[in-house]
């Protein structure tokens, strides 16, 4: 099967099946002038099949399928080593389902009222789309079976994120988002940051953070199959900036900790010098960035349109010029603040103190002492027959 055909197909899984079917039964009852022309059209029917069968097509059904997402975009370093390792071991079926362009601060949105366009992703050794949509948009669609000839995998992997989604900075997390969704849906999931610091960290220790974390990832696919892994939680894995440095693994707790938001005017031409590159940005930034501005210009204009034809259709109202309304623009940014408490069992402190840090994340507040220590638990027995 390739790529293209999965590209082009603009069916419904349900429907390519039930003209399948008519087929089928025509060619078994039919007159011989129509039964001349189904051999060709159920051939078209089966070589264009819908993305989900297509998915499955190469899937060795024994092995367990692994759904990776992320924030920070499908061509983005992280993902593409942890996708690599999975692959590489031979073990699961490896599916990817992340966001076309960079949503790494997108928190838990998603997309309504618009169309989400999906496109086939040339990832070797697993089946991949990228999505225009967030984080949370991916890991609900790939959970839908609309897009895979399954509905539920294993396990769901958001990450490997650039920077760490510590404390409140969890709320704005789309990583973190990715991983809350599959939860919300009842699957257990992992989100894996990277500490990444600006003049110390390189691409290379994404690779290094795979490898850190690669022996809790199969732990937890292991403990999943047997039943034993935490229930109704996601763990939250912050891994040091230089990974292969790391003093271990360390159950934490989320702290309050969070960057200063800095909100700074910007040059009403909205672009100034500098403002639209800098090395550390993607190109993923910048294409969203003007979609999102002609997604804006688009509405502003319909919204004109609306507002001139309600003025033409009221007495009085035509030839009257709207007031000049001020307009600025603003550009959000995050500084890093020293941060007094000193509990070393916090996420962020253990982070800064060199450990891996783990941090439980459930959806209830209510349960989240028994998550707690059920993670806990875990985590100690699965690191030690990893040694």
């Amino acid at each position: 099967m390739t790529s293209t055909s999965v590209k082009n197909n603009l069916l419904p899984p349900g429907l390519v099946s039930n003209l399948q079917e008519v087929l089928l039964s025509r060619k078994g009852g039919g007159g011989d002038g129509d039964q001349s022309k189904e051999p060709d059209e159920a051939t078209e029917f089966s070589s264009s099949s819908s993305p989900a069968e297509a998915a499955g097509a190469d899937d060795d059904s024994s092995k367990p399928i692994v759904l990776i997402t992320n924030g920070d975009g499908i061509d983005a370093p992280g993902l593409t080593s942890l996708v690599e390792a999975l692959v590489s071991q031979g073990l699961y079926n490896v599916h990817v389902c992340a966001p076309q362009s960079d949503k790494s601060v997108s928190g838990h949105s998603v997309t309504l009222r618009e169309t989400v366009a999906v496109s086939s992703a040339d990832i070797k050794g697993a089946t991949g789309y990228e999505v225009s949509g967030t984080p949370a948009d991916c890991v609900s669609l790939a959970l839908s079976g609309a897009l895979f000839s399954w509905s539920r995998p294993l396990l769901v992997i958001s990450g490997i994120n650039r920077g760490s989604s510590c404390g409140h900075h969890m709320f704005y997390s789309g990583v973190v988002a990715g991983a809350r969704e599959a939860v919300i849906s009842g699957v257990p999931s992992l989100s894996i940051s990277l500490n990444w610091k600006k003049d110390e960290s390189q691409e290379i220790h994404f690779k290094d953070a795979v490898a850190v974390c690669l022996p809790l990832i199969n732990a937890a696919i292991r403990d999943i199959e047997k039943g034993i892994f935490p229930k109704n939680c996601s763990l939250n894995i912050e891994i040091p900036t230089l990974p292969l440095s790391n003093k271990g693994f360390k159950l934490t707790k989320q702290s309050i900790w969070r960057s200063t938001p800095t909100w700074q005017a910007v040059a009403a031409n909205r672009y100034p010098a500098g403002h639209f590159m800098s090395n550390q940005q993607s190109l993923g930034i910048q294409l969203a960035q003007l979609g999102r501005d002609a997604s804006a210009a688009g509405a502003a204009r319909r919204l004109a349109t609306q507002k001139k034809n309600v003025e033409i259709e009221s007495t009085g109202a035509a030839g009257k010029t709207a007031p000049e309304r001020v307009k600025k623009f603003f550009r959000l940014e995050f500084l890093d603040k020293e941060q007094d408490d000193v509990d070393e069992d916090l996420d962020f402190r253990a982070l800064e103190n060199g450990f891996v840090s783990v941090t439980p994340l459930s959806l209830s507040p209510n349960i989240e002492f028994e998550i707690h220590s059920a993670a806990s638990d875990w985590i100690s027995s699965a690191l030690q027959r990893e040694q």
